[in-house]
């Protein structure tokens, strides 16, 4: 494994690498970071050229200021300008959570230059949009997203070493064994990381993230008009992803419920859904075992190393 910078999209982006061959960018969620990915880079190692960035706003990248800056088209480009700095023209995504989102949306913003996607408890934008709109328990699950908007959320999820975090992400697994206070431990020094919480939240903040507030901030007529919210989709562009994708999907997710794979495939022909019934959001770190056996089959099939070689 080595750590490395890249001075891409006007950041700085620090990222995990090891392997050679195809390229497969693994983007992590909120609130986590490269770390995140640890047992697949170890499992993909031998086969590929994995690579985990720490996404703009968290741990060792760059911390804009703006949340503006935080905004999905900025997002989609950092990914793209990662995979160039790397020498690859195409490439493998796996994303996890709001890594996932931007790995959706960079499908469909450059599908020229992703081979495959791998999506984990992470909405596509359009189906995230009707049952924010129509699905009141998705609306319920939801509210965190407008805590997470406030002036406060710093406070209150830092408060107490970051207890509601530790509890959130790493609470079942340091309880039953999946995660060990070493693992603690490179969490909470990355969320110490200046700025890196702030970051993480402008993610929130720069889409309007969240259920309709009463003031009637985003329009709640089409969901096309929803998912422009997380992605600032010209009026031609279709929300088809036309690409092979495998979404895994823990059914105990308590924030992004299982409605969200209803009617996906409408908008993701070429799709193959792992459910897992006894995972929750965090089922990458509950069952990495399953995780990366999933992610094995579906990378092998159809798989052409010819596609994903360097420039």
């Amino acid at each position: 494994m080595q750590h490395k910078y890249a001075e891409v999209n006007g950041v700085r982006l620090h990222y995990a690498t090891a392997g050679r061959g195809m390229l497969v960018l693994f983007l992590h969620g909120f609130p986590e970071f490269w770390y995140a990915w640890r047992n697949q880079l170890a499992e993909f190692a031998a086969e590929c050229q994995v690579v985990a960035p720490d996404l703009r706003g968290y741990n060792l990248s760059s911390k804009p200021a703006a949340v503006e800056q935080y905004q999905m088209s900025q997002l989609v480009e950092d990914v793209v300008a990662l995979a160039v700095h790397l020498g690859h023209k195409r490439f493998i995504l796996v994303g996890h959570d709001w890594g996932g989102v931007i790995a959706w949306a960079t499908a469909l913003y450059h599908p020229e230059s992703v081979g495959k996607l791998v999506i984990i408890n992470a909405p596509h934008p359009g189906i995230l949009a009707r049952e924010l709109r129509d699905n009141p328990a998705q609306q319920q699950a939801s509210q965190y997203m407008l805590t997470f908007r406030t002036a406060q959320a710093e406070a209150l999820l830092s408060a107490n070493n970051y207890a509601y975090l530790v509890e959130v992400v790493l609470g079942e697994g340091l309880r039953t064994g999946y995660f060990s206070e070493a693992d603690r431990a490179a969490y909470l020094e990355a969320w110490s990381q200046p700025g890196a919480l702030t970051g993480g939240l402008n993610y929130y903040r720069a889409a309007l993230a969240g259920p309709t507030s009463p003031q009637k901030e985003r329009p709640t007529t089409q969901p096309n008009d929803l998912a422009s919210l997380l992605v600032p989709w010209p009026e031609e562009t279709s929300l088809t992803v036309e690409l092979p994708t495998l979404v895994i999907w823990g059914e105990r997710d308590p924030y992004l419920l299982p409605g969200n794979l209803n009617g996906l495939e409408q908008l993701v022909p070429d799709l193959t859904t792992l459910r897992v019934p006894d995972g929750s959001h965090w089922v990458v770190h509950e069952k990495p075992t399953l995780v990366n056996a999933a992610i094995r089959e579906f990378l092998l099939q159809r798989a052409s190393q010819a596609q994903f070689q360097r420039h």
